[in-house]
């Protein structure tokens, strides 16, 4: 670590530089929401197609995860995070030419798999660099970063169509990856301890942690809960609002706006006050569950059309802002040296129900609508269907268990 007078110069030549990365990865995340319907019409995409293309984001950006401790910590997090945001880019620009569901569902893969390290990289570079104390504040302004980068991704990105269409959106995103990738190069980086655990070891703990009844208390609310909002934040939040609601596409994509700028005071919510409210005995499970319940009574209420959209769908961010709450909760029911391993188990299941559910709510809604039921209806089915499903992984998350032995 660094003294204490070096830490201010020190955030300014490393943070922003991460903070980069997170903001277009975030933003690459939900930027097909906005474009949903200039690819059905440009490509003649089906909903399940459009679900499947935008959805091989997660499958790729998930299965990576594990992939990617082990070269975070054999390679750092500079180098590795730079060369991830250099396929991003290859991506990006592949996604700009593309002319067919397949291409494009390849493309998106590589920008899921470009982006993958973004947070992770950023977690393990300040915990080289900054200590303990100043975790909190810099995890909360890499959330913040990728808030804002959710909050680009719909209106003005919806604004810039017109000038650029999806495709130079697109090609301009592919330029901001390889210079962030440049800026990374640049960041200092601590030097890479001698001593690793062999793949067997890895591979031992992985099964320990996948074999642990504490992971299961917290992975199906993950998978279906979590997973199941970014499904809907990143693709099905416009066409929802469009087809139920009979919003405009611009309202929509305001909407989206509001629901981004809702998950980021939720994101600094929990940076500035989880601790102030701990000590009034309001702890972050606390927060945690309450979050994710009152995120499906909101769902409910988007479901039942029981307020106004421009009520109920920042509700929803917010509330699902807590749920990254998860992560720091389950690390700490297990010993400290398995907390980063433990996480990415985590993350995998997260963005692999992501995958699932973005592309399921598209082939749902298809078959609904194939079998007659109108198209509003076939929505109101299909996320009815999940609604029932994350209440089931809710209940089992109130369960509680033992902390996981060391």
């Amino acid at each position: 670590m660094l003294p204490m007078n070096s830490h201010l110069r020190l955030w300014f030549r490393l943070v922003p530089a991460y903070a980069a990365g997170y903001f277009l990865s975030y933003g690459l995340r939900s930027v097909n929401a906005v474009i949903a319907p200039e690819l059905m019409q440009e490509l003649g995409i089906t909903a399940a197609g459009l679900g499947l293309l935008t959805s091989a984001y997660f499958l790729a950006f998930g299965l990576f995860q594990l992939p990617l401790g082990l070269l975070l910590d054999r390679f750092g997090p500079r180098r590795v995070e730079a060369a991830l945001l250099l396929v991003a880019a290859g991506g990006c620009a592949l996604f700009a030419v593309g002319t067919s569901l397949s291409a494009l569902a390849v493309a998106r893969a590589l920008i899921g798999l470009g982006v993958s390290a973004c947070l992770m990289a950023s977690f393990k570079a300040f915990s080289q660099w900054f200590p303990a104390e100043r975790q909190p504040s810099l995890t909360a302004t890499i959330m913040v970063a990728g808030g804002l980068g959710a909050l680009t991704a719909s209106v003005p990105v919806e604004a810039a169509l017109p000038l650029l269409g999806w495709r130079g959106v697109f090609f301009v995103v592919a330029a901001l990856l390889v210079a962030t990738a440049g800026i990374l190069m640049t960041v200092p980086e601590q030097p890479l301890g001698s001593q690793r655990e062999t793949l067997v070891q890895q591979l031992r703990t992985l099964g320990g942690i996948y074999g642990n009844r504490v992971f299961w208390r917290f992975a199906p609310q993950g998978s279906l809960t979590v997973g199941g909002f970014m499904a809907i934040q990143g693709l099905w939040a416009v066409p929802w609002l469009i087809e139920v609601n009979g919003a405009s596409r611009a309202d929509a994509a305001g909407l989206l706006l509001l629901l981004s700028l809702a998950m980021l005071a939720g994101f600094l919510f929990v940076a500035t006050c989880s601790v102030w409210l701990s000590r009034r005995g309001i702890t972050p499970m606390m927060l945690l569950t309450g979050g994710m319940g009152l995120a499906l009574v909101v769902e409910l209420a988007i479901i039942l059309n029981l307020a106004p959209p421009n009520w109920l769908w920042p509700l929803l961010g917010l509330s699902f802002s807590l749920g990254n709450i998860a992560y720091s909760q389950l690390a700490a029911s297990f010993p400290v040296a398995l907390s980063g391993r433990v996480n990415t188990a985590l993350n995998l299941l997260v963005f692999v129900g992501a995958f699932v559910l973005q592309w399921g709510i598209g082939a749902a809604v298809d078959a609904f609508a194939s079998g007659g039921m109108a198209r509003a209806e076939a929505f109101r089915a299909t996320l009815s269907a999940l609604l029932v499903a994350q209440v089931l992984a809710f209940a089992w998350f109130l369960i509680p268990v033992k902390r996981a032995a060391a």
